[in-house]
């Protein structure tokens, strides 16, 4: 069952779903929209070989990270973004997040994405951008996240490495 913004209101109203900061204008029918941060990261163009098994491995010269108050999304580029929203999923909820319209239409793309019950955290999002550069502030509404009620609770809430992220979260490795 998918969560209107009546239901929404009302988990958000009960602070069962958390959002932080919270704001009227990200609630919309089905959902919430929820803003691009001030933080992205960009893989880098080297040769060397990433190997995610390797416990020692320098994740961070695979990429190159900044902030700003607004970012030129170059062509043909992944990204990895965070939102302004810190978001905590209740055990009786799961999220899909989708890239609002206005941007896939721009030609951005995101892979599927969920959002667990349990999790809690600012989201990190993967970013395929198109064949031009597109400039994008923060603080815009980037991301349509849709709720869904599980039909069960889930016995055992996200409790991953990524939780209680907050910025853009690089790669964890190894993987397990």
């Amino acid at each position: 069952m998918i969560l209107s913004d009546f239901d929404l209101i009302n988990y958000i109203k009960s602070e069962r779903l958390k959002i932080i900061p919270f704001s009227d204008d990200i609630v919309r029918e089905n959902g919430l929209d929820l803003r691009i941060g001030d933080e992205i990261c960009v893989l880098s163009e080297i040769n060397d070989v990433l190997d995610p098994y390797d416990p020692y491995v320098n994740i961070t010269k695979f990429y190159r990270c900044f902030k700003a108050d607004e970012f030129i999304f170059e062509p043909r580029k992944i990204y990895l973004a965070t939102t302004v929203e810190y978001v905590k999923v209740p055990p009786e909820l799961m999220a899909f997040v989708e890239l609002r319209s206005t941007f896939a239409r721009m030609g951005l793309s995101i892979p599927p994405t969920i959002i667990d019950g349990g999790f809690e955290g600012q989201i990190t999002i993967e970013i395929h951008t198109s064949t031009f550069p597109i400039k994008i502030k923060k603080n815009t509404r980037f991301l349509h996240v849709v709720f869904s009620k599980v039909t069960t609770p889930i016995q055992k809430p996200y409790a991953g490495r990524y939780q209680g992220q907050k910025g853009v979260n690089l790669p964890k490795l190894p993987v397990q």
